[in-house]
């Protein structure tokens, strides 16, 4: 059987990491915008060209992650979500390295407990997925 046409299960479980992984692809350019100082820095008064960037980059994977949710693509969503651990591995420490964060100790515990388990344990039961509908080919 084709990959691509194989549907994965959808436990509420999943579902509910897609959803945790996708949101801050569509809340953070809405933030962006309506905040220069999101990514233009405190004295930024107007939103600039690395907003529309941001949010032009973030709706796409956003709406990548909807479609491969409804088509229920295993290997769609392994990928992305691969893609936004590997985002987030850097994103975390960047906030503490550029001193953003104002409470350390929750960044981490949001970054660890919001974003990289909720994303390995989906890699895992994905990658599950794939291999087993390739073993009953």
């Amino acid at each position: 059987m084709n990959q691509l046409a194989h549907k994965c299960q959808m436990p509420w479980w999943l579902t509910v990491i897609i959803v945790i992984e996708t949101l801050p692809m569509f809340l953070g350019p809405l933030f962006a915008l309506n905040n220069p100082a999101f990514l233009g820095g405190p004295e930024a008064t107007a939103v600039g060209f690395a907003t529309w960037l941001y949010t032009a980059r973030n709706f796409a994977v956003g709406m990548a992650f909807v479609v491969a949710y409804f088509l229920r693509s295993a290997p769609m969503l392994f990928i992305l979500i691969l893609i936004r651990l590997l985002t987030d591995l850097v994103d975390g420490p960047a906030f503490l390295l550029f001193g953003m964060a104002s409470n350390e100790i929750r960044l981490t515990a949001i970054f660890v407990i919001g974003y990289y388990m909720p994303a390995l344990i989906a890699l895992r039961f994905l990658s599950k997925q794939m291999t087993s509908s390739t073993a009953t080919e």
